[in-house]
Parts: structure tokens; C-alpha cells; sequence
């Protein structure tokens, strides 16, 4: 080995391993995220940033009150995805693209390729309504949701999404933003109302962004059901 390439390996070397450790790490166990929209207002503000936790997920499903990113459903829901005049991105494209300056520039992003963070408000096998003010019914039984304090205004040009007494297919669930009134979430998806365990990427686990609300999320108390 000449010194000329040695110099080289030893100069590009840990660079390659850093970039390598980074990259499983946010393909296997953590990655960063940042808030784009007010759906999750007031939890999550805009532009906070967080971790989000990949692993527990692999070994049990997300429980009631869970904050969960998944995957955009412009690359699953099928009615979404038979509109597309391209075919779905691949994987490849949607890592490279997820990284500045890609991610800002105009019209590159595809819809595919984004992540999506809301709440899990029903779990598989429950009877799910949701009335005209966004709130939720389980089992015929109306739930409490401290986290939500901004529903839906009642209107007659606007039912919130609402929808009545849906049976939760197995290994699916019901997401929903907190902010009610501002959230494009199942209640909207055109070819299906809930999202399959497989298509959800992790939890959220910390927020590292803005200092004054550092710290660990927790589940929200188990949401309690009110007497009608």
C-alpha cells in the first residue's frame, strides 16, 4: 500500500464509518424530526424538534394516546396512490430527498415521501365514531382527550370528518391530529379511514427543540370513558 493511498484511507475512513453509523441508526433505531404544521397543536408545536424511537414499536403495537410518525398516505392509501401520473418513489429517493438542501427546494419533494405525526385514538377490533365537533366515540362510550382543546366549530358546511360507528380492522388504527379543527388526518383519507400497523416508522420519544420544553413524552393518562 503506497502512502498516498494510505493517507487517504486514513482521512476518509471514519468519515465513511460516521456516515454509515448515522445512517443505520436512523434507518434502524432513532431519527430526528421536526414539526412542520399546527395538526398537533397545542402538544407539538411548529418547529419543535423530537427523536423519534423505532424499536419498541417492533415488538408491541402502539397503545391509545401514543404519538406516532408514519408513513405519508399519498404512498398508501390507494385511491391516493391511483391518482399519482408517476409511479411511487422509491426508497432511495425518498432518503436522499430528506435531506437539506433537497428537502427545500420546490417541487422536488414528492407527496410520497413525507411523514406524517398524529395520535392513536382507537385500536384494532373497536367501534369507532367521530362527530361534527371532532370528538371520538369508542364502543359507544365518549372518550376523554385532555390533549385536544381545540375541536371543530358545529357547521353545516363543515362535519369535521365525522363519521359513525366503524368496526377498527385488525393490526390498524385511528390517527387523528389534536388540533381537530386543523388536521388532515383518517378522518379525510379518501380510500380509508385507518392506518396499518406496517406503514407507521416509530414513536415519539424526546424533544430536543426548544429548550424550554425539553424532555421525554409520555402516553397521556389512557383516555377515560365519559357516561352519555
Amino acid at each position: 500500500m503506497n502512502s498516498s493511498y494510505k493517507n487517504k484511507l486514513l482521512e476518509w475512513g471514519p468519515l465513511l464509518c460516521l456516515t454509515f453509523l448515522v445512517s443505520s441508526c436512523r434507518s434502524f433505531i432513532a431519527e430526528p424530526r421536526y414539526i412542520p404544521s399546527g395538526s398537533m397543536l397545542p402538544e407539538l408545536q411548529i418547529n419543535d424538534r423530537l427523536i423519534i424511537e423505532k424499536i419498541s414499536l417492533k415488538k408491541k403495537l402502539p397503545q391509545r394516546g401514543d404519538i406516532v410518525v408514519f408513513k405519508s398516505p399519498f404512498s398508501f392509501d390507494e385511491k391516493l396512490v391511483m391518482s399519482r401520473s408517476n409511479p411511487l418513489p422509491n426508497k432511495r429517493y425518498c432518503f436522499f430527498m430528506s435531506f437539506p438542501p433537497m428537502s427545500f427546494i420546490p417541487g422536488f419533494r414528492d407527496q410520497a415521501c413525507d411523514a406524517y405525526i398524529k395520535r392513536v385514538v382507537a385500536l384494532p377490533g373497536e367501534l369507532v365514531s367521530v362527530n361534527v365537533k371532532g370528538e371520538v366515540t369508542i364502543n359507544n362510550k365518549k372518550i376523554f382527550e385532555p390533549y385536544v382543546t381545540n375541536f371543530c366549530s358545529e357547521s353545516y358546511f363543515n362535519n369535521c370528518g365525522g363519521f359513525k360507528s366503524l368496526r377498527v380492522p385488525k393490526d390498524h388504527f385511528l390517527v387523528l391530529g389534536d388540533n381537530r379543527s386543523n388536521s388532515w388526518d383518517g378522518r379525510y383519507w379518501p380510500g380509508g379511514k385507518f392506518l396499518h400497523k406496517k406503514e407507521i416508522i416509530g414513536k415519539a420519544y424526546f424533544r430536543f427543540w426548544p429548550l424550554n420544553n425539553f424532555g421525554f413524552f409520555r402516553n397521556q393518562d389512557q383516555p377515560r370513558s365519559l357516561s352519555l
